[in-house]
Protein backbone atom coordinates (compact mmCIF):
# COMPACT_ATOMS: atom_id res chain seq x y z
CA UNK A 1 0.00 0.00 0.00
CA UNK A 2 3.02 2.14 -0.27
CA UNK A 3 4.93 3.16 -3.10
CA UNK A 4 7.95 2.20 -0.67
CA UNK A 5 10.60 -1.69 -0.63
CA UNK A 6 12.13 -3.61 1.47
CA UNK A 7 16.03 -3.17 0.21
CA UNK A 8 17.73 -0.62 1.27
CA UNK A 9 20.38 0.42 -1.28
CA UNK A 10 23.12 3.03 -1.26
CA UNK A 11 21.80 5.47 -3.47
CA UNK A 12 18.92 6.29 -0.24
CA UNK A 13 21.61 6.48 2.15
CA UNK A 14 23.46 10.14 2.71
CA UNK A 15 26.79 9.08 3.83
CA UNK A 16 27.67 12.71 5.62
CA UNK A 17 31.36 13.45 5.39
CA UNK A 18 33.61 12.67 8.37
CA UNK A 19 35.03 16.38 9.74
CA UNK A 20 38.54 16.75 9.59
CA UNK A 21 38.47 18.43 12.92
CA UNK A 22 37.24 14.83 14.74
CA UNK A 23 39.84 13.03 12.97
CA UNK A 24 42.72 15.42 14.18
CA UNK A 25 41.10 15.49 18.18
CA UNK A 26 40.99 11.58 18.47
CA UNK A 27 44.63 11.55 17.02
CA UNK A 28 46.26 14.01 19.46
CA UNK A 29 44.40 12.26 21.95
CA UNK A 30 46.16 9.21 20.99
CA UNK A 31 49.18 11.03 20.90
CA UNK A 32 48.67 12.51 24.10
CA UNK A 33 48.09 8.82 25.67
CA UNK A 34 50.38 6.96 24.01
CA UNK A 35 53.03 9.07 25.49
CA UNK A 36 52.16 9.22 28.61
CA UNK A 37 51.81 5.13 28.47
CA UNK A 38 55.52 4.93 27.28
CA UNK A 39 56.72 6.93 29.82
CA UNK A 40 55.33 5.59 32.38
CA UNK A 41 55.93 1.88 31.44
CA UNK A 42 59.79 2.98 31.02
CA UNK A 43 60.42 5.57 33.10
CA UNK A 44 57.71 4.78 35.94
CA UNK A 45 57.59 1.16 36.30
CA UNK A 46 61.43 0.73 34.87
CA UNK A 47 60.61 -1.53 32.53
CA UNK A 48 62.67 -1.59 29.03
CA UNK A 49 61.79 -0.97 25.71
CA UNK A 50 62.20 0.54 22.83
CA UNK A 51 61.60 3.85 23.88
CA UNK A 52 62.87 6.14 21.05
CA UNK A 53 61.20 4.12 18.47
CA UNK A 54 57.92 4.07 20.13
CA UNK A 55 58.75 8.15 20.39
CA UNK A 56 59.49 8.19 16.59
CA UNK A 57 56.05 6.63 16.08
CA UNK A 58 54.41 8.85 18.16
CA UNK A 59 55.80 11.87 16.57
CA UNK A 60 55.04 10.74 12.82
CA UNK A 61 51.08 10.84 14.26
CA UNK A 62 51.77 14.07 15.82
CA UNK A 63 53.61 15.25 12.48
CA UNK A 64 50.75 14.18 10.55
CA UNK A 65 47.91 16.04 12.90
CA UNK A 66 50.29 19.09 12.17
CA UNK A 67 50.82 18.61 8.07
CA UNK A 68 46.70 18.51 7.92
CA UNK A 69 46.27 21.56 10.04
CA UNK A 70 48.34 23.42 7.96
CA UNK A 71 47.08 22.28 4.65
CA UNK A 72 43.51 21.81 5.54
CA UNK A 73 42.54 24.17 8.28
CA UNK A 74 40.47 22.81 11.06
CA UNK A 75 37.06 23.05 9.57
CA UNK A 76 37.59 20.88 6.35
CA UNK A 77 35.43 17.79 5.58
CA UNK A 78 36.50 14.55 4.40
CA UNK A 79 35.97 11.95 1.57
CA UNK A 80 34.98 8.68 2.73
CA UNK A 81 38.52 7.77 0.71
CA UNK A 82 40.61 10.17 2.25
CA UNK A 83 39.66 9.29 5.68
CA UNK A 84 39.38 5.65 5.11
CA UNK A 85 43.32 6.60 4.43
CA UNK A 86 44.22 8.37 7.54
CA UNK A 87 42.31 5.48 9.58
CA UNK A 88 44.24 3.31 7.99
CA UNK A 89 47.63 5.12 9.31
CA UNK A 90 46.45 5.07 12.91
CA UNK A 91 45.97 1.58 12.38
CA UNK A 92 49.51 1.31 11.50
CA UNK A 93 51.01 2.97 13.31
CA UNK A 94 49.12 1.58 16.56
CA UNK A 95 50.38 -1.99 15.16
CA UNK A 96 54.04 -0.89 14.83
CA UNK A 97 53.81 0.84 18.62
CA UNK A 98 52.06 -3.31 19.35
CA UNK A 99 54.66 -4.69 17.77
CA UNK A 100 57.72 -2.92 19.71
CA UNK A 101 55.82 -3.86 22.99
CA UNK A 102 54.20 -7.00 22.71
CA UNK A 103 52.50 -7.53 20.50
CA UNK A 104 49.00 -9.35 20.83
CA UNK A 105 50.37 -9.37 24.58
CA UNK A 106 49.84 -5.61 25.35
CA UNK A 107 46.49 -5.32 27.12
CA UNK A 108 46.75 -1.73 24.67
CA UNK A 109 45.98 -4.39 21.57
CA UNK A 110 42.51 -3.76 22.62
CA UNK A 111 42.90 -0.09 20.70
CA UNK A 112 42.84 -2.14 17.14
CA UNK A 113 39.10 -1.70 17.69
CA UNK A 114 39.00 2.10 17.54
CA UNK A 115 39.86 2.47 14.43
CA UNK A 116 37.22 -0.35 12.86
CA UNK A 117 34.48 1.66 15.38
CA UNK A 118 35.32 5.16 14.17
CA UNK A 119 35.06 4.12 10.38
CA UNK A 120 31.85 1.78 10.96
CA UNK A 121 30.20 4.82 12.42
CA UNK A 122 30.94 7.04 9.70
CA UNK A 123 31.86 5.70 6.45
CA UNK A 124 30.44 3.46 3.79
CA UNK A 125 30.42 -0.80 3.68
CA UNK A 126 33.14 -0.49 1.43
CA UNK A 127 35.93 1.56 3.47
CA UNK A 128 35.04 -0.05 6.39
CA UNK A 129 35.60 -3.69 5.00
CA UNK A 130 38.83 -2.39 4.28
CA UNK A 131 39.65 -0.63 7.51
CA UNK A 132 38.42 -3.94 8.98
CA UNK A 133 40.90 -6.42 6.72
CA UNK A 134 43.89 -4.37 7.63
CA UNK A 135 42.82 -4.59 11.06
CA UNK A 136 42.53 -8.09 10.96
CA UNK A 137 45.81 -8.98 9.47
CA UNK A 138 48.03 -6.54 12.03
CA UNK A 139 46.47 -8.27 14.41
CA UNK A 140 47.75 -11.99 13.16
CA UNK A 141 51.12 -10.17 12.06
CA UNK A 142 51.57 -8.89 15.61
CA UNK A 143 50.41 -12.22 17.24
CA UNK A 144 53.75 -13.09 15.24
CA UNK A 145 56.18 -11.42 14.75
CA UNK A 146 56.95 -8.41 17.94
CA UNK A 147 59.60 -7.39 21.07
CA UNK A 148 58.85 -8.90 24.12
CA UNK A 149 56.44 -7.66 26.38
CA UNK A 150 58.12 -5.03 28.77
CA UNK A 151 58.77 -6.76 31.76
CA UNK A 152 60.88 -6.80 35.33
CA UNK A 153 64.77 -7.07 34.01
CA UNK A 154 65.41 -10.44 35.13
CA UNK A 155 62.10 -11.97 34.63
CA UNK A 156 61.06 -14.03 32.11
CA UNK A 157 57.44 -13.85 31.13
CA UNK A 158 55.90 -16.98 29.28
CA UNK A 159 52.57 -16.91 27.76
CA UNK A 160 51.11 -20.23 26.21
CA UNK A 161 50.87 -20.11 22.84
CA UNK A 162 46.82 -21.35 23.63
CA UNK A 163 46.38 -18.16 25.25
CA UNK A 164 48.04 -16.15 22.34
CA UNK A 165 45.52 -17.53 20.07
CA UNK A 166 42.69 -16.87 22.28
CA UNK A 167 43.50 -13.13 22.05
CA UNK A 168 44.36 -13.33 18.23
CA UNK A 169 40.39 -15.08 18.11
CA UNK A 170 38.75 -12.24 20.60
CA UNK A 171 40.45 -9.60 18.55
CA UNK A 172 39.39 -10.89 15.35
CA UNK A 173 35.65 -11.67 16.40
CA UNK A 174 35.55 -8.47 18.24
CA UNK A 175 36.89 -6.03 14.73
CA UNK A 176 33.87 -7.95 13.04
CA UNK A 177 31.29 -8.15 15.29
CA UNK A 178 32.33 -3.77 15.41
CA UNK A 179 31.81 -3.85 12.13
CA UNK A 180 28.74 -5.97 11.35
CA UNK A 181 26.61 -3.76 14.02
CA UNK A 182 27.64 -0.21 13.91
CA UNK A 183 27.05 -0.56 10.35
CA UNK A 184 23.68 -1.41 11.18
CA UNK A 185 22.91 0.74 13.81
CA UNK A 186 24.74 3.84 12.04
CA UNK A 187 23.07 3.05 9.21
CA UNK A 188 19.71 2.83 10.54
CA UNK A 189 20.42 6.19 12.38
CA UNK A 190 21.17 8.06 9.07
CA UNK A 191 18.23 6.65 7.44
CA UNK A 192 15.51 8.05 10.51
CA UNK A 193 17.50 11.17 10.46
CA UNK A 194 17.09 11.47 6.24
CA UNK A 195 13.67 10.40 6.74
CA UNK A 196 12.75 12.81 9.65
CA UNK A 197 14.10 15.68 7.48
CA UNK A 198 12.20 14.47 4.54
CA UNK A 199 8.73 13.91 6.55
CA UNK A 200 9.76 18.21 8.17
CA UNK A 201 10.30 18.81 4.55
CA UNK A 202 6.45 18.20 3.43
CA UNK A 203 5.12 19.00 6.34
CA UNK A 204 6.70 22.70 6.04
CA UNK A 205 5.50 22.71 2.48
CA UNK A 206 1.67 21.92 3.48
CA UNK A 207 1.83 24.84 6.09
CA UNK A 208 3.26 27.35 4.10
CA UNK A 209 0.74 26.01 1.63
CA UNK A 210 -2.12 26.90 4.55
CA UNK A 211 -0.41 30.07 5.40
CA UNK A 212 -0.48 31.27 1.40
CA UNK A 213 -4.36 30.52 1.81
CA UNK A 214 -5.02 32.52 4.72
CA UNK A 215 -2.89 35.43 3.74
CA UNK A 216 -4.83 35.48 -0.16
CA UNK A 217 -8.16 35.47 1.88
CA UNK A 218 -6.98 38.27 4.02
CA UNK A 219 -5.44 40.26 0.73
CA UNK A 220 -8.81 39.97 -0.61
CA UNK A 221 -10.85 41.38 2.11
CA UNK A 222 -8.50 43.86 2.74
CA UNK A 223 -8.97 45.31 -0.96
CA UNK A 224 -12.67 44.31 -1.34
CA UNK A 225 -14.09 47.72 0.18
CA UNK A 226 -11.53 50.39 -2.23
CA UNK A 227 -12.15 48.39 -4.81
CA UNK A 228 -16.06 48.77 -4.46
CA UNK A 229 -15.61 52.15 -4.23
CA UNK A 230 -13.54 52.59 -7.00
CA UNK A 231 -16.30 50.65 -9.36
CA UNK A 232 -19.36 52.73 -7.65
CA UNK A 233 -17.10 56.18 -8.34
CA UNK A 234 -16.33 55.21 -11.74
CA UNK A 235 -20.54 54.05 -12.65
CA UNK A 236 -21.52 57.58 -11.10
CA UNK A 237 -19.04 59.58 -13.60
CA UNK A 238 -20.24 57.29 -16.79
CA UNK A 239 -23.81 58.49 -15.91
CA UNK A 240 -22.33 62.37 -16.22
CA UNK A 241 -19.55 61.87 -19.32
CA UNK A 242 -21.28 62.27 -23.24
CA UNK A 243 -21.65 58.96 -24.91
CA UNK A 244 -18.78 58.42 -26.89
CA UNK A 245 -16.04 60.71 -25.92
CA UNK A 246 -12.56 60.04 -24.89
CA UNK A 247 -13.37 59.95 -21.04
CA UNK A 248 -16.49 57.56 -21.31
CA UNK A 249 -13.98 55.11 -22.72
CA UNK A 250 -11.52 55.27 -19.86
CA UNK A 251 -14.46 54.75 -17.71
CA UNK A 252 -15.44 52.15 -19.19
CA UNK A 253 -12.40 50.67 -19.31
CA UNK A 254 -11.80 51.42 -15.50
CA UNK A 255 -15.30 50.04 -14.70
CA UNK A 256 -14.34 46.68 -16.73
CA UNK A 257 -10.74 46.58 -14.50
CA UNK A 258 -13.00 46.59 -11.51
CA UNK A 259 -14.81 44.01 -12.56
CA UNK A 260 -12.25 41.61 -13.69
CA UNK A 261 -9.91 42.26 -9.98
CA UNK A 262 -13.78 41.30 -8.33
CA UNK A 263 -13.48 38.09 -10.01
CA UNK A 264 -10.16 37.82 -9.44
CA UNK A 265 -10.28 38.76 -5.63
CA UNK A 266 -13.32 36.09 -5.49
CA UNK A 267 -10.80 33.20 -6.43
CA UNK A 268 -8.55 34.47 -3.53
CA UNK A 269 -11.41 34.26 -1.04
CA UNK A 270 -12.27 30.75 -1.98
CA UNK A 271 -8.51 29.94 -1.51
CA UNK A 272 -8.96 31.09 1.67
CA UNK A 273 -11.63 28.91 2.50
CA UNK A 274 -10.14 25.63 1.33
CA UNK A 275 -11.16 23.18 3.82
CA UNK A 276 -8.14 21.89 4.91
CA UNK A 277 -7.41 25.14 7.09
CA UNK A 278 -5.09 24.18 9.66
CA UNK A 279 -7.26 25.32 12.59
CA UNK A 280 -10.82 24.60 11.31
CA UNK A 281 -12.56 21.39 12.82
CA UNK A 282 -14.88 18.88 11.25
CA UNK A 283 -16.12 15.36 11.85
CA UNK A 284 -14.08 12.71 11.16
CA UNK A 285 -16.18 11.48 8.08
CA UNK A 286 -16.13 15.13 6.40
CA UNK A 287 -11.97 15.00 6.61
CA UNK A 288 -11.76 11.81 5.07
CA UNK A 289 -14.49 12.24 2.43
CA UNK A 290 -12.15 15.68 1.81
CA UNK A 291 -8.52 13.46 1.91
CA UNK A 292 -10.30 11.23 -0.84
CA UNK A 293 -11.70 13.25 -3.24
CA UNK A 294 -8.59 14.09 -5.40
CA UNK A 295 -8.19 10.07 -5.43
CA UNK A 296 -11.63 9.48 -6.66
CA UNK A 297 -11.04 9.98 -10.48
CA UNK A 298 -8.02 7.15 -10.18
CA UNK A 299 -10.61 4.34 -11.87
CA UNK A 300 -11.17 3.31 -8.10
CA UNK A 301 -14.37 2.91 -6.11
CA UNK A 302 -13.95 4.49 -2.89
CA UNK A 303 -16.99 2.94 -0.46
CA UNK A 304 -17.10 4.52 3.26
CA UNK A 305 -18.42 2.92 6.47
CA UNK A 306 -19.53 3.58 9.75
CA UNK A 307 -21.28 0.79 10.86
CA UNK A 308 -20.21 0.45 14.70
CA UNK A 309 -20.59 3.73 15.78
CA UNK A 310 -21.53 4.73 19.37
CA UNK A 311 -21.40 7.95 21.47
CA UNK A 312 -20.71 11.07 20.21
CA UNK A 313 -19.12 11.64 16.50
CA UNK A 314 -15.55 12.69 16.89
CA UNK A 315 -14.38 16.31 15.51
CA UNK A 316 -11.00 16.35 14.58
CA UNK A 317 -8.72 19.25 13.78
CA UNK A 318 -7.82 19.86 10.22
CA UNK A 319 -4.48 19.78 11.06
CA UNK A 320 -1.79 19.44 8.46
CA UNK A 321 -0.30 16.43 9.65
CA UNK A 322 -3.55 14.58 10.01
CA UNK A 323 -4.74 15.54 6.59
CA UNK A 324 -1.48 14.65 4.82
CA UNK A 325 -1.15 11.32 6.82
CA UNK A 326 -4.54 9.73 6.21
CA UNK A 327 -4.23 11.24 2.43
CA UNK A 328 -0.83 9.35 1.70
CA UNK A 329 -2.92 6.00 3.47
CA UNK A 330 -6.18 6.86 0.80
CA UNK A 331 -3.35 7.75 -2.00
CA UNK A 332 -1.42 4.21 -1.80
CA UNK A 333 -4.83 2.14 -1.48
CA UNK A 334 -6.10 3.36 -4.21
CA UNK A 335 -2.99 3.21 -6.35
CA UNK A 336 -2.47 -0.35 -5.23
CA UNK A 337 -6.32 -1.20 -4.90
CA UNK A 338 -7.90 -3.36 -8.28
CA UNK A 339 -11.09 -1.83 -7.77
CA UNK A 340 -12.19 -0.91 -4.79
CA UNK A 341 -11.05 0.65 -1.69
CA UNK A 342 -12.97 0.41 1.78
CA UNK A 343 -12.48 3.43 4.04
CA UNK A 344 -14.48 2.25 7.67
CA UNK A 345 -14.78 4.35 10.62
CA UNK A 346 -16.15 3.24 14.06
CA UNK A 347 -16.18 4.96 17.61
CA UNK A 348 -16.89 4.54 21.48
CA UNK A 349 -16.59 6.72 24.21
CA UNK A 350 -12.78 5.25 24.23
CA UNK A 351 -11.24 4.83 21.46
CA UNK A 352 -11.74 5.84 17.79
CA UNK A 353 -10.58 3.88 14.68
CA UNK A 354 -10.57 4.21 10.87
CA UNK A 355 -9.27 1.38 8.68
CA UNK A 356 -8.42 1.64 5.20
CA UNK A 357 -8.68 -1.77 3.08
CA UNK A 358 -7.68 -2.61 -0.85
CA UNK A 359 -8.38 -5.12 -2.93
CA UNK A 360 -4.93 -5.19 -4.17
CA UNK A 361 -2.30 -7.57 -3.99
CA UNK A 362 -1.70 -6.51 -0.28
CA UNK A 363 1.28 -6.24 1.49
CA UNK A 364 4.46 -9.00 1.53
CA UNK A 365 3.84 -11.27 4.82
CA UNK A 366 7.64 -11.13 5.67
CA UNK A 367 7.84 -7.62 5.23
CA UNK A 368 4.84 -6.69 7.37
CA UNK A 369 6.38 -6.61 11.14
CA UNK A 370 8.71 -3.47 9.21
CA UNK A 371 6.29 -1.46 7.78
CA UNK A 372 6.89 2.53 8.88
CA UNK A 373 10.86 2.20 8.88
CA UNK A 374 12.51 4.30 6.23
CA UNK A 375 13.42 4.03 2.77
CA UNK A 376 11.68 0.79 3.04
CA UNK A 377 9.42 -1.04 0.10
CA UNK A 378 6.64 -2.71 1.24
CA UNK A 379 5.53 -3.89 -1.81
CA UNK A 380 6.49 -4.52 -5.28
CA UNK A 381 4.30 -2.97 -8.00
CA UNK A 382 2.27 -5.62 -9.79
CA UNK A 383 3.96 -6.81 -12.84
CA UNK A 384 0.27 -7.12 -14.24
CA UNK A 385 -0.83 -4.10 -13.41
CA UNK A 386 -1.32 -0.95 -15.31
CA UNK A 387 1.46 0.52 -13.23
CA UNK A 388 4.09 -2.17 -13.81
CA UNK A 389 6.23 -0.01 -15.94
CA UNK A 390 6.71 3.05 -12.63
CA UNK A 391 9.81 2.79 -10.88
CA UNK A 392 9.54 2.26 -6.95
CA UNK A 393 9.41 5.08 -4.62
CA UNK A 394 11.92 6.41 -1.94
CA UNK A 395 10.90 4.52 0.57
CA UNK A 396 9.46 7.26 2.93
CA UNK A 397 5.51 7.48 2.27
CA UNK A 398 3.84 4.88 4.66
CA UNK A 399 6.54 6.70 7.12
CA UNK A 400 5.97 10.12 6.87
CA UNK A 401 2.11 9.15 6.79
CA UNK A 402 2.40 6.83 10.11
CA UNK A 403 4.87 10.11 12.18
CA UNK A 404 2.35 12.38 11.16
CA UNK A 405 -0.52 10.69 12.52
CA UNK A 406 1.47 9.19 15.28
CA UNK A 407 1.50 12.82 16.45
CA UNK A 408 -1.89 13.20 16.96
CA UNK A 409 -1.66 10.79 19.23
CA UNK A 410 -2.67 7.72 16.91
CA UNK A 411 -1.55 3.84 16.69
CA UNK A 412 -1.50 2.31 13.06
CA UNK A 413 -1.10 -1.40 12.83
CA UNK A 414 -0.54 -3.10 8.85
CA UNK A 415 -2.23 -6.37 8.20
CA UNK A 416 -3.21 -8.09 4.67
CA UNK A 417 -7.17 -9.25 5.36
CA UNK A 418 -7.26 -12.09 3.23
CA UNK A 419 -4.14 -14.96 2.80
CA UNK A 420 -4.12 -13.73 -0.95
CA UNK A 421 -3.70 -10.03 -0.20
CA UNK A 422 -6.03 -6.93 0.37
CA UNK A 423 -3.99 -4.90 2.21
CA UNK A 424 -5.43 -3.15 5.36
CA UNK A 425 -4.56 -0.26 7.49
CA UNK A 426 -6.19 0.11 10.97
CA UNK A 427 -5.44 3.49 12.68
CA UNK A 428 -6.80 4.03 15.97
CA UNK A 429 -6.88 7.19 18.09
CA UNK A 430 -7.94 7.23 22.12
CA UNK A 431 -10.92 9.69 22.78
CA UNK A 432 -8.02 11.25 25.38
CA UNK A 433 -5.89 12.50 22.36
CA UNK A 434 -8.55 14.50 21.17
Amino acid sequence: MSEESLSISDDASHWRPLRLQTLVLLRWLAVVGQTVGVLFVHLGLGYPLPLWECLALIALSAGLNVGLFMRYGAKGQLSPHFAAIQLAFDLCQLGGLLALTGGLLNPFALLLLAPVSVSATTLPPRETLLISALAAVLASVISVLHMPLPWVPGEELVFNRIYVIGIWVSIICGIAFIAAYTIRVAHESRLIADALAATELALSHREQLSALDGLAAAAAHELGTPLSTIALAAKEMRAEVEEGSPLAEDVELIISQAARCRAILSKLRNLGSDPADMFAKAPLTDILAEVARPHEGRGKVILFYSERATGTPPVFPRSVGLLYGLGNLIENATGYARETVRIQTEWDQATITVTVTDDGPGFAPELIARLGEPYLTTRPRDPQGADAHQPGGLGLGIFIAKTLLERTGARLSFENEKPTGHARVTITWPRAAL
